[in-house]
């Protein structure tokens, strides 16, 4: 008996322990991040922005010069987009410069609740079983909240926990799944909803200063609406897992923080102002944030050759190098660069060592869809399901930059083979196009002539409203 009751005390901690190693155990499987469904938005044809609709939204700017128009042809045949992209509504109407509430309003309707109508009946959830909702609109702050009008047009519950983030950039839609996976990690079995876009027409930019009208050139209309959930037992039902996200901030630095900001001009026309300092920001904060995600997600044996490499490389260069030598593909298969401009998606390829292989869905993403902002990534995300290219157990990095100036990355993990075309099933079979070239440098390349600085600008005007 004696024997017995020994043998007792000696199970009990380690019963103790087993039933307190259980108890982490599935908490920790409850945590679980998974992607059950995306919708990204498309607007309707008649939005389309060719060679001609852009010239006449051009032409309606009279605060511009010959040297505006050459800088506008320079950036427009460089930035990567294509004769497909989708215009604001208020833009096409030739209202760019005196947007209303009811334009930015409608702007926002469209997208939300096109997508996630979609996304709620291709996913079978109900709008009352939503608990999590999180909004993404960098430049476009209502009250009440963007995300209180999703609630009251799908009469959602009254317990809904919901967040409205805005001046984010393009990086937001990262930001916002790093809100919902440590939601999450507090609350059991909830469904999430984040929804990623950007008020483009009310923030058209009508003045002159170079470096704030890039944003017309590159931005367009587009988002995205997810759904995710921590439900395990809805995970054979998942996309995609999450396994790890890094966010970097440099905003405690000036220049980091005023490299992409919002200001006005000096005859207040207000735009988005980039500076010259962004790209040595941006790879400041890529490096950084790539050193911290890279031992999430990369396996010990190319930890271990880096580690090896590093010693005999000279620090001051490896500081200007961002990939510095690591085999981001040692443990990762498919790369979401953002869909910015071609400059951005092919200097990030260079950085990290990637293929054309690899850089295809974002070059072509931003060729079909232009920058979208922060539902760019998804974009990205269809055109690689629509080629058939994800198959389980494939891992995904996503890379975010964003307005602060923050760099955010993740890493998803396929649950299951993935082919539907989604957004791209009217396009893929056209992608990629054989050339890439735009075709306003060969209709407008005479407005490089050194000669048209001696001649009337009104007459440079007509002759380009001829060439329509």
């Amino acid at each position: 008996m004696e024997q017995v009751i020994f043998m007792a005390l000696c199970l009990l901690p380690l019963l103790y322990a087993f039933i307190c190693l259980s108890k982490l155990v599935l908490q920790w499987r409850d945590q679980c991040c998974y992607l059950l469904a995306y919708e990204c938005y498309k607007a309707a044809d008649d939005r389309k922005l060719d060679t001609d609709s852009c010239l006449k939204i051009v032409l309606r700017n009279k605060n511009l010069g010959l040297e505006e128009y050459r800088f506008l042809l320079k950036t427009i045949v460089n930035s990567g987009l294509g004769e497909e992209t989708y215009s604001p509504r208020n833009v096409m109407a030739g209202r760019e410069d005196c947007p209303s509430l009811g334009d930015a309003l409608l702007e926002m309707d469209d997208i939300f609740f096109t997508t996630l109508d979609n996304l709620f009946n291709r996913s079978g959830v109900s709008p009352s079983e939503i608990d999590i909702l999180v909004v993404n609109v960098s430049l476009f702050s209502p009250s009440p909240s963007l995300t209180a009008r999703i609630i009251n047009r799908y009469k959602m519950k009254s317990s809904i926990k919901a967040f409205n983030l805005s001046g984010m950039g393009c990086s937001g839609s990262l930001v916002a799944i790093d809100l919902v996976q440590n939601m999450f990690k507090t609350y059991k079995k909830m469904f999430a909803v984040v929804v990623s876009t950007e008020s483009v027409g009310p923030n058209w930019y009508s003045g002159q200063v170079k470096p704030m009208m890039l944003a017309n050139c590159l931005y367009r209309s587009g988002g995205c609406s997810m759904l995710f959930t921590n439900k395990r037992g809805l995970r054979h039902l998942a996309l995609l897992k999450l396994k790890c996200i890094v966010r970097t901030h440099l905003g405690s630095s000036d220049e980091g923080y005023g490299c992409s900001i919002q200001v006005e001009d000096k005859h207040g026309y207000r735009g988005f102002n980039l500076s010259k300092s962004i790209a040595k920001v941006a790879a400041k904060a890529l490096t950084m944030n790539l050193r911290v995600l890279a031992l999430k997600a990369l396996p010990i044996t190319e930890l271990f050759r880096y580690a090896l490499n590093s010693r005999c490389r000279n620090k001051a260069a490896a500081k200007e190098v961002v990939s510095m030598g690591l085999n981001l593909k040692a443990g990762l298969d498919h790369f979401c660069i953002p869909p910015t401009e071609a400059a951005v998606v092919n200097g990030i390829g260079k950085r990290l060592a990637l293929n054309d292989y690899d850089l295809e869905p974002s070059r072509m993403a931003l060729h079909r869809f232009g920058n979208t902002s922060s539902g760019g990534l998804w974009y990205v995300l269809g055109y690689m399901e629509a080629k058939k290219r994800l198959k389980k157990g494939n891992k995904i990095l996503m890379v975010g930059f964003g307005a602060g100036y923050e760099c955010n990355n993740c890493v998803w993990k396929v649950l299951r083979d993935l082919d539907d075309a989604n957004v791209w099933k009217d396009s893929i079979d056209r992608y990629p196009p054989p050339s890439l070239i735009n075709p306003f440098m060969q209709r407008y390349s005479w407005l490089n002539y050194e000669f048209l600085s001696f001649i009337r600008f009104d007459q440079i005007r007509n002759a380009i409203d001829q060439c329509r």
